[in-house]
């Protein structure tokens, strides 16, 4: 039985194309036309007047993002509770100290109400990480409200929401900063690679400074700062070229992948699919269910049916943060009693997602979740 994946890379042909260009000119050292291009290609289809810098990863990104705005030891940040660690170990890199922010339900997202609450409790807050979990825009227009009134800066996390849009205009594009993701499971990828957004070019050229190891503008290596090795190698940004050109394709197709699932379970009362913000488009990165309470199926009895049934790729939602081991002294801001976040990850489950999923791949996984629930 074939693997059917949660969200793996999707090639067309004309990432070999440029990745073949630059064998061709022998620019497979780190940086060259692909970088650039990259980034000015980037930028474009982000819109909204952004600059751009190519790096290793959406976690360099966050981390330039942290030594931009000056982030160091003992100050505070707020982030997302339900999101990846890699949303706020760049705080952690720096010797800033997380505060968790509980999710609404509305979106999964960070509660504009908890995070006004954290902001009575920690109002010298250096940096609020905003975060489109799952690729669905958070209440954008709320947290940036809260976040002006207090003037701090928003670094906001779009590992996940590239190509997701809220009021026409793209995820990315509303922090201080933005991040974007091209990690080998996201909507597009360079196998590896991510780039950091702003309206400020200074801020880009810092980033950008940064990343190349801080080396300052003299013939011999002289270094004034302390430098990463961050930047994106030109055969990896040909990768991404390639890819950019197919974002549109992709984003159709894993919205029809959620919308499918959707009417697929909308007869079983447990079942309801991960919500979407009315003001956004969102990319439906990964396509999500969430269980009733008290529902007699459990979230890994489902994950274990697909992979036995279906030699399919499932996914818990992610941990939040507060749970977390490695962030257990850290603060965790609710508004009620209800820790939401920990309740959508006991509940909720990621579905395959892959773009390349046939028709056939869909109707054995829907008919096996189907089947647990007395709907075959």
């Amino acid at each position: 039985m074939k693997r059917i994946y949660l969200s793996s890379p999707t090639m067309h042909g004309e990432e070999q194309q440029y990745v073949k260009e630059a064998f061709d000119t022998n620019w497979v050292a780190p940086l060259g036309p692909n970088v650039s291009a990259l980034e000015k290609e980037m930028a474009e289809y982000l819109g909204n007047g952004v600059y751009t810098s190519a790096l290793s990863a959406g976690t360099a990104a966050i981390h330039l993002s942290m030594k931009i705005l000056g982030i160091g030891q003992g100050d505070i940040v707020f982030s997302p509770s339900l999101t990846f660690s890699a949303t706020v170990n760049p705080a952690v890199y720096e010797g800033a100290r997380p505060v968790f922010i509980d999710s609404e339900r509305d979106t999964w997202n960070m509660d504009p109400e908890a995070l006004e609450k954290a902001f009575e409790k920690y109002p010298d807050v250096k940096a609020v990480l905003m975060v489109h979990l799952y690729g669905t825009p958070a209440k954008i227009d709320e947290i940036l409200k809260i976040c002006d009134d207090h003037r701090v800066p928003v670094i906001e996390d779009s590992a996940e929401s590239l190509s997701s849009t809220y009021k026409g205009k793209q995820t990315g594009t509303f922090g201080r900063t933005g991040i974007v993701s091209l990690n080998g499971n996201k909507i597009i990828t360079s196998s590896g690679g991510g780039l950091m957004v702003s309206h400020n070019e200074e801020d880009t050229k810092k980033a950008t400074f940064l990343a190349t190891q801080a080396r300052d503008p003299a013939r011999y290596y002289q270094h004034s700062h302390i430098g990463y090795n961050y930047r994106m190698s030109n055969v990896v940004a040909g990768v991404a070229r390639g890819q950019l050109i197919h974002i549109e394709e992709h984003k159709a197709l894993k919205k029809e992948i959620y919308r499918t699932y959707r009417e697929a379970f909308s007869d079983i009362e447990e079942i309801s699919m991960n919500p979407m913000n009315a003001d956004a488009d969102a990319n439906n990165w990964l396509s999500c269910i969430l269980l009733s309470e008290g529902c007699r199926i459990t979230p890994e009895k489902i994950q274990n049916e697909l992979e036995e049934k279906c030699n399919a790729e499932s996914r818990p939602i992610w941990k939040p943060m507060q749970l977390q081991p490695v962030f257990s002294d850290c603060d965790f801001i609710k508004t009620g009693e209800k820790d939401v976040s920990a309740d959508i990850f006991a509940r909720g489950l990621c579905l395959p997602s892959d773009i390349k999923n046939t028709k056939e791949d869909m109707d054995l996984i829907i008919g096996t979740v189907r089947k647990l629930f007395g709907k075959a």
